[in-house]
């Protein structure tokens, strides 16, 4: 008896020397990075908003969301464009590399490390022609960190 082995589509994308992807059918589209619009005031999520087609998106800069330095200045960037469970929200990345097809026995679960450190926000891991992808939980992205709420109690 044959099984059915299903593969889920990543896109996958770098910040830096970091890799990582998304369930392609989360994402609406990828665009060219845009100037921003800021917010009334600074956020730790938020870098600002863009208009795509009369919809105002919020825009997460990724490496900043990694406490990542910013990129080069020579880093054009890409902009993901993936849908929320009630919002679209704007990945800023440095480079959106492919998309793989993993079949779903070979994702690996992400280890379990110390809260803080990103893995927070990681669904899983995979492999692909020799890389290692870490595959993001779009929906926690939003969320506030304990971390980083402790630190502005005082």
């Amino acid at each position: 008896m044959k099984k059915d082995v299903q593969n889920i589509q990543l896109a996958c994308f770098s910040l830096g020397d970091r890799r990582f992807a998304v369930d392609i059918m989360r994402i609406k589209e990828i665009i060219p990075s845009q100037k921003l619009t800021g917010l009334p005031r600074d956020s730790d999520l938020l870098e600002g908003v863009i208009n795509l087609r009369g919809a105002v998106i919020p825009v997460m800069d990724m490496r900043h969301r990694f406490d990542m330095p910013k990129a080069d200045e020579c880093i054009q960037g890409r902009l993901l464009i993936v849908s929320l469970q009630r919002q679209m929200l704007a990945l800023a990345v440095d480079e959106v590399l492919e998309v793989i097809n993993v079949p779903a026995g070979e994702l690996r679960p992400a280890p379990d490390t110390t809260y803080g450190n990103g893995m927070e926000y990681v669904l899983g891991i995979c492999f692909s022609r020799e890389q290692m992808f870490m595959i993001l939980d779009i929906d926690s992205l939003l969320q506030t960190s304990p971390v980083r709420q402790e630190s502005f109690r005082g």
